[in-house]
């Protein structure tokens, strides 16, 4: 599901318009629309895909007319879905809010709900907003919308979070599986809402799962490291069929304020993974936050940390897991001296993830500390600061490790495949070294790399991998290549790991156990 904030003004820089909620111009009393945005994609085995379209309006920033005795806005509403410029269907209409005796009573919201079936593909979704009582002109936010849903394929509905959840006593736009749902438009959520409603229906699962059960299992995760808060997660055991509906509440009462995901996972009794779907959400809770901040620190296991510099080492071993608001702090606060400020924000920083057992989390992740400063520390460079030791801090051990110090290609005479032609699906094969350039046809002598595998990265495809070299044979590896998301990427890696041996176009013997995995 996407959101959207939109604000009909001039387009501006998004604090800006933030600040024009109030909904007043300096020249008059005129207000400027706003409205928060999103939309989710179904499927429905006789009626096929369907998209819904949410605008939920601030009426304290519309402009209200008389009606009589009582005051109404309207609002010009046109929807226009299209696929390679060709448009499928245009919804026009005109949205009046509720009516007030009084303009002093405009403090609430509206939300309109519209759903219309849509095929496969991806496609353009267009909205324009238009006050009616307002000389503003209509705003027109375009917005991209992929489907593919079939019969024949497992699938995911969007993830859906949900205002209120009461049964239905009269059908409406709102009726899902007797459950009247409003949807929770923003994807923010201040700390008067202490609990998540969400729902999302699982497609043709039982062509995967035969006469089994399957899982529903539901977590929060942080945004920034894909760190599971294990306190928050909740299964759900499903009879298979064809279309199974899901909705499930989370307690976040005890969530601090920080950016999180909701994950939905789908799992069969082997506990494989078969779906899933992340939605990204801000949450504020400085009432926590400030609790937490104000706690005293001196029986907690931070408190129990009186050496400063050992305190510093801790302290700066948590950029790798840190946001960047944190990762700011901690390059502060351990170049200056201050004990219990330093023991305060350790416990802070781990009471953020964990706040029901942020002890267990510290002493988890002291180990992998431990475990990198013996392993990779290099003359006046601790573990936690080389390359190996901050992916191992950030991730985990990884699943899988090969360490080659003299690895030598022994491809006497062979080629490998590169430069691969469109037309008849065919290679180019070339000699890896050629007698030319001397030495012996075919041998390729690669600089120490070690090859780390990840089977499974939070927020990335499966089998994850990391190439670490050692450039100058003195025992220092750097991170030379990954093909995980926001790591190091180098399309000449294995050109320079083989000293120029191979050609920009060849994948080597090393290139293709990065492919492999191994």
């Amino acid at each position: 599901m996407k959101r959207f904030l939109i604000i009909v003004a001039a387009v501006m820089a998004s604090m800006q318009a933030l600040a024009l909620s109030s909904g007043r111009t300096d020249g008059d009393n005129e207000k400027h629309i706003t409205a928060f945005i999103n939309y989710a994609t179904f499927y429905h085995p006789t009626v096929g895909p369907y998209v819904e379209t949410y605008i939920s309006f601030d009426a304290w920033n519309l402009n209200f007319k008389k009606q009589g005795s009582e005051y109404q806005a309207t609002v010009e509403v046109i929807i226009t879905l299209s696929k390679e410029d060709s448009i499928e269907w245009v919804k026009k209409y005109d949205l009046q809010s509720p009516k007030i005796a009084s303009l002093d009573k405009d403090r609430f919201s509206f939300l309109d709900v519209q759903r219309e079936a849509v095929s496969n593909g991806i496609h353009d979704l267009t909205i324009q907003l238009h006050d009616k009582n307002s000389s503003d002109a209509a705003t027109v936010t375009k917005l991209q919308l992929p489907v593919l849903y079939t019969d024949k394929r497992t699938t995911l509905s969007s993830v859906q979070m949900m205002s209120t959840v009461k049964p239905t006593t009269t059908m409406n736009i709102l009726s899902r599986n007797g459950y009247d749902m409003e949807p929770y438009v923003s994807d923010f959520l201040p700390e008067q809402v202490d609990q998540i409603h969400f729902y999302y229906e699982i497609y043709n699962i039982d062509r995967e799962t035969r006469n089994d059960k399957v899982y529903s299992v539901c977590y929060i995760e942080t945004l920034e490291t894909a760190k599971v808060l294990e306190w928050s997660q909740t299964t759900q055991a499903l009879d298979r069929a064809p279309l199974i509906p899901v909705f499930t509440s989370l307690d976040i009462s005890q969530l601090p304020s920080g950016n999180y995901n909701l994950v939905v996972e789908v799992r069969n009794k082997n506990n494989d993974l078969l779906l899933f779907k992340r939605l990204p959400f801000f949450r504020s809770n400085p009432s926590l936050t400030k609790e937490i901040e104000q706690m005293p620190v001196e029986a907690t296991f931070a408190g129990q940390i009186q050496d400063e510099m050992k305190l510093n080492d801790y302290i700066e071993a948590l950029a790798p897991i840190a946001n960047e608001s944190e990762r700011s702090q901690i390059y502060t606060i351990i170049y200056k001296p201050g004990l219990k400020e330093k023991q305060q924000f350790l416990y802070t920083f781990w009471c953020r993830r964990e706040p029901l057992s942020p002890d267990k989390a510290w002493m988890e992740y002291r180990d992998r500390i431990d475990y990198v400063n013996a392993h990779f520390s290099w003359p006046r460079t601790k573990g936690y600061q080389t390359d190996r030791g901050r992916v191992y801090l950030q991730y985990g051990a990884p699943d899988y490790v090969r360490d080659e110090k003299n690895f030598v290609s022994m491809r006497l005479g062979s080629g490998v495949k590169v430069n691969q032609s469109s037309s008849d699906q065919s290679f180019q094969v070339v000699d890896l070294n050629p007698p030319s350039q001397g030495g012996q046809t075919g041998q390729v002598f690669y600089l120490p790399y070690q090859l780390w595998r990840y089977n499974n990265l939070p927020g990335d495809d499966a089998k994850r991998c990391f190439i670490f070299w050692d450039e100058f044979r003195n025992g220092f590896y750097k991170l030379l290549h990954s093909n995980a998301k926001g790591e190091v990427r180098d399309a000449k890696w294995e050109q320079r790991l083989s000293q120029q041996q191979l050609n920009e176009d060849v994948v080597g013997e090393v290139g293709e156990q990065f492919e492999r995995g191994y």
